[in-house]
């Protein structure tokens, strides 16, 4: 890739998150917020904070969607496309073991991109009256700590040394559960 096209892209992408931000900001400021206004979330994020305003939030929930849809949605989709054209090359190679081969390198990937489009597509793409607090929670706690948490692991999973040395860890652990090592 050409340092310049890396240059664009990055500041693409810090230009679009700041701009996704202050239109969200925006928009929350317009609403009245009374009441309590103890957020009931791990962190703060737009749904939890709409849910404190006393009017109606159904321009905000609907910049929301369309924002996800942008945001979220878009790149999902070049990736699905993208994946598309990889498996499509794939089926083109004549060997089983070279096919073996390229399908578990992009299976580790394609775990890692459902695991976190997925659970950010079920937190911002569902309709509001669908939102269930606990649900909300658990599902932010997934995309942003789970996931990223689980991506060494699936990735590392893949090199033949580390299910080595997993597999005879786990072996070990088995026979001195049971009295055999000692």
């Amino acid at each position: 890739m050409h340092p310049g096209l890396c240059i664009k892209m990055a500041a693409g992408s810090w230009i679009g998150g700041i701009l996704n931000s202050v239109i969200h900001t925006v928009f929350a400021l317009q609403l009245p917020f009374c009441g309590p206004n103890v957020i009931n979330h791990f962190f703060c994020e737009v749904p939890s904070v709409l849910e404190l305003a006393c009017a109606d939030t159904s321009v905000n929930k609907t910049v929301i969607f369309f924002f996800a849809m942008l945001v979220v949605m878009g790149p999902f989709f070049l990736i699905l496309i993208t994946y598309g054209y990889i498996i499509s090359s794939i089926l083109k190679i004549s060997t089983s073991v070279v096919q073996r081969k390229a399908f578990s390198t992009c299976a580790s990937h394609i775990i890692v991109v459902f695991l976190f489009y997925g659970t950010i597509i079920f937190m911002y793409m569902r309709p509001g009256s669908t939102h269930v607090v606990n649900q909300d929670k658990m599902a932010s706690l997934f995309y942003s700590v789970i996931a990223p948490m689980l991506n060494p692991l699936i990735y590392t999973l893949r090199n033949k040394d580390v299910i080595g040395a997993f597999m005879d860890l786990t072996r070990r652990t088995i026979v001195s559960d049971k009295g055999y090592g000692h």
